[in-house]
């Protein structure tokens, strides 16, 4: 079954991916961090054995590290669970859309990833995964302050709205720092996802709501929505004046982009990101077509570390991954036109 990150980029829009996240915590136990060992394996079992009818789930705290990286590059779970030692566990829908980690940060977290702006419809399919939980496991609520968390940022709706936006040339400008906090006196926070200090490899950007608590979820997911399409309107204006202004310029960044990918031997994660970028904006610009559907970042997740390891299966040196890296790139890498 293809993956919700295997389905390629269509047409103009620079919004790569949505995500609906909600936290909810179990009525009868303690916050995780509060429970013993004893408590930690019953929750977890109990909670596997009354979800069974939403997908078979597997425990994360006996899964080989390098298969929870996997899941991490994946979006799958959160850094914070991929660490975690206590017993916890994941049950995730073969096209990866749909995922449930119990006993994570919280209880219960469920998440639900579609590919383009598509928070409205992430966001009905993780209601009902949550009213089939909720039927079944009675939750921590408080008439006042909503669901309750043990982290006072997800106290509310528990809701968090994210859509991952492709900003090769905004983020370039010098009051893009100034656009970010504009954003953030609305209520939405932006950063970079890859990337190490200042670096955002990439240029994707996901932008979230700050606040879980005062708020419906319909008013989340429209303020989330709504800042998506905005920094998604504001990067296709730059760029169709760039591509009128300089079109040699854009078509030769593009092109030159190409011709590393398909032909370089050895590739760092950073220089094979940005390559992938401007593949992506010239695709989606009409500058080259790709002759065959792919999905571009489905190729940026494919190159991530684990991935590679798990794909060669055997350690590899830093020069051996890089190498590895651009054979992954010239093998799945379409011919354009």
């Amino acid at each position: 079954m293809e993956k919700w990150y295997e389905v390629p980029e269509t047409g103009s829009s620079n919004v790569i991916y949505s995500r609906i996240r909600l936290v909810r915590n179990w009525k009868e136990y303690p916050f995780p961090g509060k429970m013993t060992g004893e408590q930690n394996e019953e929750m977890t079992r109990r909670l596997c054995e009354g979800l069974a009818g939403l997908g078979t789930p597997v425990y994360l705290n006996r899964m080989a590290e390098l298969e929870k990286t996997a899941l991490l590059e994946r979006r799958a779970i959160n850094r914070g669970i991929s660490k975690k030692k206590e017993s916890s566990a994941l049950i995730l829908s073969e096209d990866e859309r749909v995922g449930i980690v119990l006993n994570g940060d919280d209880h219960v977290r469920i998440q639900v990833l579609e590919k383009g702006l598509a928070l409205a419809s992430c966001y009905e399919k993780a209601d009902k995964t949550d009213d089939y939980i909720g039927e079944r496991f009675e939750y921590s609520f408080d008439e006042k302050y909503g669901y309750l968390t043990p982290f006072p940022t997800n106290v509310g709706t528990g809701l968090r709205a994210s859509a991952v936006v492709h900003l090769p040339m905004l983020s370039k400008k010098k009051n893009f720092n100034g656009l970010v906090a504009d954003m953030g006196r609305f209520g939405t926070s932006i950063r970079g996802v890859y990337g190490e200090g200042g670096e955002n490899f990439g240029s994707l950007y996901q932008v979230s709501n700050q606040k879980t608590l005062g708020q419906t979820e319909k008013e989340i997911v429209d303020l989330v929505t709504k800042a998506a399409a905005e920094l998604d309107a504001q990067e296709r204006r730059l760029r169709e004046e760039a591509l009128k202004q300089r079109p040699l310029i854009r078509a030769d960044e593009a092109y030159k982009s190409y011709g590393v990918l398909k032909y370089a031997r050895r590739l760092t994660r950073k220089d094979a990101m940005e390559f992938l970028s401007q593949i992506m904006a010239g695709a989606a610009d009409g500058i080259f077509t790709l002759q065959k559907p792919c999905s571009i970042y489905g190729l940026m997740l494919g190159i991530q570390p684990a991935n590679l390891l798990r794909q060669a299966q055997k350690p590899l040196s830093r020069e051996e991954l890089d190498a590895a890296r651009a054979d992954f790139l010239r093998a799945r890498l379409p011919e354009i036109r």
